[in-house]
């Protein structure tokens, strides 16, 4: 195994490389499960090549609530299989396959109701740490504890008193959503994929019934590429429908989008030493700990608009704040808001006008030889999701090569559950060395400690750079939570192609200042363009489309509805439309 680069150099060798020859699996889609398919397909040993239009994790899988988690609320839907499969993901990144990346988030539940609320509510979250325990991947994580309100106000002093009569405190993960999923990219490169981003497959070969391939415009030069392939397998998310119609076959279901929005607030407008989940008329609403701030979110509305850019109106925000503020000792006002992002949940289309009580489990088919799709499910469940899509794409590629029958010489099966991610193998011992490598590089120990828990065991990869380049190590001006170190590698090592992909996937710099990163876009863009190739014409060119952006994401948010928001989002398009 390598560690894999995602620079402007293999990107462009793994298009050509895609196009030399037939690959076994082509992926179309790089959010979490269409990373999570290349990887699984490659560690079974087949010449797999993965594409996504835009950036890796652009959509979906950069916009969620951050959480890996088995999902309490199902277990009152009474959907305890998909609660404890997604239980037993959680334990394996937290304990095997990702420890760099996923770590324990406490969660405090107040209970409005004496007596029967804390028996109906402690009940489930007894069965939610008994599922997790009888998983074999949960003892890692603390038990739930019940708490009086003395107790509840001691962890959690921002809460009103009269908001509860007293809590449960248990335990859920997180992780950076787009993180993981550049970290997944590299992974399955590291195993042999071909990955390429900014690749958009604009139709599909076919040989009679059979799709064979498909056509791939590089959207950053404008060539075209014919890549041809045993299985392709659709993983495009909330864009399925749209993949779909590229046959001219009309799909097997239908993905509906719902869209969330999440606030970001500083740390200190919210005093807790815990998180907090809350009920609402719809679902719940979850204040999340993020560094030094908080996430609050999320909405659950459908979206029949934009789907690259979901816009954020004013009476989301509103809805947000109004919520947590029934709870909060001193409210959240719009002042407060640092940062603000929509995402799309892909739901399969059922019959329920509510896209909250849509399935969240996954569906995988094979609508037509040679193409499979796979659709619905949650982040945290990637992996499954991504077994049954290769499982699938196997059975397509002929006879004697099912997974059952590896030792007669078949496709192997799936291996990703003993598969650790990149970084995550040595990480705990350098983790317990970090006052050592602090000694060593003259960075603060915090700063070591932030370099492990985003990059792991790679983090000494970051660290030679500041080596050979001691400005490196020196923080952003107007972000200090980020080295200057942290962008050059993201250009260099991590597939960033554009300004837009460092401050909002790479970092998160773009909604944790209250400048949105505008004040960082031009020492980013200067860090990034020896990397990339820019001059100073493409330098100003990546800062003033940054700037438009975030423009047009504040008026979006200072509109009523999601028809004047989706439209004043627009008014900033991509810097490489397409």
């Amino acid at each position: 195994m390598r560690t894999a680069t995602l620079g402007p150099a293999e990107r462009a060798e793994a298009l050509t490389a895609m196009a030399d020859r037939e690959l076994d699996v082509l992926v179309v889609g790089g959010g979490v499960v269409g990373a999570g398919t290349a990887l699984d397909a490659a560690t079974r040993g087949l010449s797999t090549g993965i594409v996504e239009a835009r950036d890796w994790a652009s959509g979906t899988s950069s916009r969620s609530s951050k959480l890996i988690h088995g999902g309490l609320r199902y277990l009152e839907m009474l959907d305890f299989a998909l609660v404890r499969e997604a239980l037993k993901e959680r334990g394996l990144l937290l304990e095997r396959l990702a420890p760099h990346l996923v770590k324990p988030v406490p969660f405090l539940y107040p209970l409005r109701h004496k007596g029967w609320e804390r028996f109906y509510a402690g009940s489930g979250v007894a069965l939610y740490d008994a599922m997790s325990v009888s998983s074999g991947h949960g003892r890692g994580l603390p038990v739930h504890r019940h708490l009086s309100r003395k107790g509840a106000l001691r962890v959690a002093p921002c809460l009103r008193r009269d908001a509860l009569t007293g809590a449960l405190q248990y335990y859920d993960a997180q992780m950076d959503d787009a993180r993981f999923v550049v970290t997944l990219v590299r992974t399955a490169a590291s195993y042999g994929a071909l990955a390429a981003s900014r690749a958009r497959v604009t139709g599909f070969l076919r040989e009679g019934e059979r799709v064979v391939g498909a056509r791939v415009q590089d959207v950053e030069t404008g060539g075209e590429y014919v890549i041809r392939a045993r299985q392709i397998v659709n993983a495009t998310g909330v864009w399925t429908d749209d993949t779909q119609a590229l046959i001219g076959e009309r799909g097997q279901f239908h993905v509906r989008a719902s869209k969330g929005i999440h606030l970001v607030v500083p740390k200190d407008r919210i005093h807790s030493t815990t998180g907090l989940i809350l009920r609402t008329e719809k679902s719940v609403l979850f204040v999340i700990p993020w560094g030094r701030h908080w996430i609050v979110g999320t909405t659950d509305t459908d979206w029949d608009l934009d789907k690259a850019h979901p816009a954020a109106s004013s009476a989301d925000i509103d809805y947000l704040l109004a919520h947590v503020n029934t709870v909060l000792a001193t409210p959240l006002s719009r002042d407060d808001v640092q940062g603000v992002y929509a995402g799309l949940r892909p739901l399969l289309a059922g019959e329920s006008d509510a896209t909250s009580k849509l399935s969240r489990e996954h569906t995988v088919a094979h609508p037509v030889p040679g193409l499979v799709v796979v659709a619905g499910g949650k982040y945290t469940t990637y992996r499954v999701m991504a077994k049954d899509a290769v499982d699938e794409a196997v059975h397509g590629l002929g006879p004697g090569v099912s997974p059952a029958r590896s030792a007669w010489g078949g496709v192997a099966p799936c291996v990703t559950e003993d598969t650790p991610l990149i970084g995550a193998e040595g990480y705990r011992a350098l983790w317990n060395a970090r006052a050592r490598i602090a000694a060593r590089t003259g960075l603060h120990t915090v700063r070591v400690e932030h370099l492990l828990d985003r990059y792991g065991s790679l983090a000494e990869e970051l660290l030679a750079l500041v080596a050979e380049d001691p400005s490196l190590g020196e923080p952003l001006a107007a972000a200090d939570d980020y080295l200057r170190a942290e962008i050059v590698y993201a250009a260099s090592h991590e597939g960033a192609r554009h300004l837009d992909d460092v401050l909002t996937r790479r970092t998160r710099v773009s909604i944790e200042t209250f400048d949105r990163g505008t004040r960082s876009a031009r020492e980013c863009a200067e860090l990034m363009a020896p990397v990339l190739g820019w001059d100073e014409r493409q330098i100003e060119k990546e800062v003033a489309h940054y700037e438009k952006r975030v423009e047009a994401e504040r008026e979006s948010q200072r509109q009523p509805d999601d028809l004047t928001a989706d439209a004043a989002r627009l008014g900033a398009p991509d810097i490489v439309p397409l």
